[in-house]
């Protein structure tokens, strides 16, 4: 619909994939594009994760469960693709038709794109202390480490070298951020991230 609104006739996309089967079409309807380009003064998109953020927030703060094409409008206003601040806004949520079985995926996605659930890996010398020295850092600063996985060297690293790959639960990017600098601070090297 955004692109033959756009291009002022119907088109046909190849293939479609998104959490929001709900509005998931290749095809804009007759009638329907007639109504939406008479009618509606804009049209904005929204990525997958944007919609599981938007899930997750409306399961966390309001206490609904919303399918993906139902928080469509919610995860505009929350990832500013539309102009809400300092307006009265209704966002229109439809179906809670959601599939159980992707439901915790979008939980972690929602985790994810909020930031709070964090991965990172980070360069260590394989010597006693390291760990600790990363555990406390972390916890000082409130992160709550959920798995940790330790790989010696491999090919191409440091003989003495090893990787450290964390995943934590955070309060936010901000939070995020003044874990990545402590450690920095600290030396150590943190190589990749989500």
């Amino acid at each position: 619909m955004y692109n033959s609104v756009k291009d002022g006739e119907i088109e046909r996309l190849e293939s479609v994939s998104t959490i929001a089967d709900g509005i998931a079409v290749k095809e804009p309807g007759e009638n329907t594009f007639k109504y939406v380009s008479e009618y509606v003064d804009d049209i904005v998109t929204v990525t997958d994760d944007e919609i599981s953020a938007a899930i997750l927030a409306l399961m966390e703060q309001h206490k609904l469960v919303t399918e993906g094409a139902g928080a469509v409008p919610v995860a505009a206003a929350m990832f500013n693709k539309v102009p809400v601040k300092g307006k009265k806004t209704v966002c229109l949520l439809s179906g809670g038709n959601i599939d159980v079985t992707i439901l915790s995926r979008v939980i972690k996605r929602g985790l994810l794109m909020s930031g709070r659930s964090y991965s990172m890996m980070i360069e260590l010398i394989d010597k006693p202390g390291q760990l600790m020295d990363v555990s406390r850092i972390i916890a000082e600063l409130g992160g709550n480490v959920i798995s940790i996985h330790h790989e010696r060297a491999n090919e191409g690293s440091a003989v003495n070298g090893c990787y450290l790959r964390i995943v934590l639960e955070t309060r936010n990017y901000e939070h995020i951020e003044a874990i990545r600098q402590a450690l920095a601070k600290e030396g150590f090297k943190v190589m990749s991230s989500n």
